[in-house]
């Protein structure tokens, strides 16, 4: 009999395991989770959804919806979000929602790099186009009857490039998810757009769906291909799981704002100057190095042309010269000029949501323009106006004699009293005490005076 219950016992043991972990990588939670790509496709938004998506899979969860409403975004960060979708170990939904929402720019991609996309009724997407920020026809354009050469305009040869390369990656995406292939060149080329409804006519889109428990109804039984194996979609009676940002998310938002970027790295370099010039104060120093390296960090995550960070710190070590050894507004107008020129150019991005505000700019190089010159207005004052210390101040100055002066070799020597001091002094003729002379000369300790005329 003990013998039997612990044969029953071993088994009961081994079967567990096994049956747990067939659980966990053949059987869904039972949940469906939920993040929502609100604005801009950006480093912070992005990190949030990846974060979502690796926890999701941890959790064994059915599917993971992106409710998307996006105007567009970076590149980069749009593709660390595709090459994520890609890689997933459970199938990602891209629903674009709520009415009036759209899938712009970067956020077509993400829909054809989902396992299903679907889009509420009142929504649309498209708009693909890879914007440049240098002037000059629009890339892809074809080229007028004038253009004999096309390709030497370095400007349209790089348009071409970055279209064609798009073209290309939105394509692969279309054939991998089994979407249309030539739509997806037109919207890049075209920048075409389609509502809901042709989405769905054109095989751009999977269903429409009115809301979310209509599309986890709609999506019930869904089959999808995963990165390593065919999967099912089993939403019908999912509980859904909403995601909201967190502490991370926030911070990352606002740290990557280039407005905020920008401004923590330029108030940081501030503080750091005061500390150079006034060494010992502690603060400026501890809070410059912060502020710096959280401008350095949000910096880092955005698209930054580098030859605009050069000029714009070459403007500021401008500044910094001219306040040091004043050239009466040569460095100062030329570091003014670099720092306005490197912060226009300082994104490398035509995104609304990714651009550096004029206004920011004019703030800053007024405020700066201001110190610099104010600086030198008073170095050019100091240096115009009469020397009011040292030996140099004594000259013309009045004092008075304190006692007779007495022949010593071809002079008159005796004492004085100027700028509450007593003096030894001598003179070219004697003088009696109580007269008011003049400082002609100072020789050592020795002043050279002469006598005042009444």
């Amino acid at each position: 009999m003990r013998r039997t219950r612990f044969i029953v016992v071993l088994i009961v043991l081994a079967w567990t395991p096994l049956t747990q972990s067939a659980n966990a990588s053949g059987e869904a939670s039972g949940e469906v989770w939920l993040v929502d790509l609100n604005g801009a496709v950006g480093p912070a938004s992005v990190d949030l959804i990846i974060r979502t998506l690796e926890d999701a899979a941890g959790a064994n969860a059915a599917a993971l919806i992106i409710r998307m409403n996006t105007p567009g975004g970076l590149d980069k960060a749009m593709r660390d979000l595709v090459q994520a979708i890609l890689a997933s170990p459970i199938p990602v939904v891209t629903y674009v929602a709520p009415n009036g929402a759209r899938a712009a720019s970067a956020g077509t991609y993400i829909a054809y790099a989902s396992h299903v996309a679907a889009m509420a009724p009142a929504t649309n997407i498209g708009s693909s186009t890879p914007v440049s920020i240098a002037p000059g026809p629009t890339p892809g354009a074809p080229p007028s009857s004038d253009d004999k050469e096309p390709d030497e305009n370095p400007t349209d040869a790089m348009g071409r490039k970055v279209v064609n390369d798009a073209v290309a990656y939105l394509q692969s995406l279309a054939e991998l998810r089994g979407r249309n292939i030539a739509w997806a060149e037109k919207t890049v080329r075209e920048g075409a757009n389609l509502r809901a409804s042709e989405a769905l006519e054109a095989n751009v889109i999977d269903l429409i769906a009115e809301d979310l428990p209509a599309l986890l109804v709609a999506i019930d039984g869904f089959e999808v291909k995963g990165s390593d194996h065919p999967m099912t979609l089993n939403t019908r009676d999912a509980v859904v799981v909403v995601i909201e940002s967190d502490w991370w998310h926030d911070v990352l938002e606002t740290i990557t704002d280039p407005s905020i970027a920008y401004g923590l790295l330029i108030i940081g370099l501030y503080a750091l100057i005061l500390e150079f010039y006034n060494p010992g104060l502690i603060i400026p120093a501890v809070t410059g190095t912060i502020l710096i390296l959280l401008g350095a960090y949000g910096l880092q995550l955005l698209p930054v042309n580098y030859a605009g960070l050069a000029l714009l710190l070459l403007g500021i070590a401008l500044m910094i010269a001219e306040v040091v050894t004043p050239t009466f507004g040569v460095f100062g107008i030329g570091g003014l000029a670099a720092f306005v020129l490197g912060s226009l150019i300082l994104f490398d991005t035509e995104s609304p949501d990714y651009q550096l505000p004029a206004g920011i700019v004019a703030a800053f190089a007024v405020a700066t323009g201001a110190t610099v010159f104010a600086v030198v207005g008073m170095a050019v004052r100091a240096r115009a106006g009469k020397v009011v210390s040292g030996p140099e101040a004594m000259i013309g100055g009045h004092a008075r004699t304190t006692e007779a002066f007495t022949a010593f070799d071809d002079a008159y020597v005796g004492a004085v009293f100027a700028f509450g001091e007593h003096w030894q002094a001598r003179a070219g003729e004697p003088l009696e005490a109580g007269q008011d002379v003049r400082i002609e000369s100072l020789d050592g300790l020795i002043l050279d005076v002469t006598k005042v005329p009444h």
